[in-house]
């Protein structure tokens, strides 16, 4: 494979297991401190500010906290390296950034931080770019949840075709493609459903796109897993190695995709679908209370 870190040390799980190192290279390294370092510069200054606020800047700078180490972990961690030998760890992977990291980042509602992070001159042209009024209706088209939750799902399986994923196996350009196509989609996916403070809800909705996204992704994982056929060779080099043969770690690649994705949609479905229940409630009683 011509995918190889810039630098990277390497950790050996023990003998007969495949070596796998630490992903240090700079493309990627070099981002997630920049992030970090943003966020915690922004942070800073709008903790300085928010009197009462701070116990919701608190939440908001844990829950960016866990998404960037998810993030990290999935990226940087020996995950990544043995990612390129063992379909199962690449899938993993996978779930990490889309499952993980993004929704975790996207509670954070990590823009303020991240804006007040930057220098001024900077924050200002961002500003400026963003009242643009075309950026303003391609973001308000791809953030309503039905189009977010199309286009997360043909990354999805668009990624997945034989001839794509195994593209990315080979040439880093494909493999960072992918993988920012599968966080920046995800980002989108879970920013267009997930509840944000000022922002009016539907609660309904956003179980309906969850519902749909742990169907499909569960269907791709049953296939991976039910399949008699290999569908990635180049991705099995090592399951030898971990004495599974190339179709068990397949299956155990759909498996991954099945039931600890599965999970996760369906517990913030469910989550979500308590809050619209409490809030119809909540509208109703209000309603009742009203004099005729």
């Amino acid at each position: 494979m011509s995918f190889e870190p810039l630098f990277s040390t390497s950790i050996c799980y023990g003998s007969g297991a495949p070596e796998a190192g630490w992903t240090l290279a700079f493309p990627i390294t070099l981002p997630l401190a920049g992030l970090a370092l943003i966020y915690a510069a922004g942070a800073t200054r709008l903790w300085r500010r928010s009197g009462r606020g701070r116990p919701l800047r608190m939440r908001q700078a844990l829950l960016f906290a866990a998404g960037w180490g998810v993030l990290t972990a999935a990226l940087v961690s020996p995950i990544h390296a043995l990612g390129e030998r063992m379909f199962a760890a690449h899938m993993i992977e996978h779930e990490l950034l889309i499952a993980g990291a993004a929704p975790l980042l996207v509670a954070a509602c990590p823009a303020a931080a991240l804006l007040w992070g930057l220098p001024v001159a900077f924050r200002r042209a961002l500003r400026m770019v963003g009242h643009g009024r075309l950026l303003q209706m391609v973001w308000a088209f791809v953030t309503r949840p039905l189009n977010a939750t199309v286009i997360h799902g043909i990354a999805i399986w668009i990624w997945h075709t034989p001839i794509l994923f195994e593209a990315a196996l080979e040439r880093g350009v494909f493999h960072y493609a992918q993988h920012a196509s599968f966080l920046g989609t995800g980002l989108l996916f879970w920013w267009a459903l997930l509840p944000r403070p000022g922002h009016q809800q539907a609660y309904g909705s956003a179980v309906m796109h969850l519902f749909f996204t742990s169907l499909h992704t569960g269907l791709l994982g049953v296939l991976l897993l039910l399949s008699p056929k290999l569908w990635y060779p180049e991705n099995a080099a090592g399951a030898a190695l971990w004495n599974l043969s190339p179709i068990e770690d397949q299956q155990l690649a759909g498996l991954v995709m099945w039931v600890p994705a599965g999970l996760i949609y369906g517990g913030v479905a469910l989550v979500l679908a308590g809050l619209w229940i409490r809030t119809s409630g909540t509208r109703g009683a209000a309603h009742a209370l009203r004099p005729v």
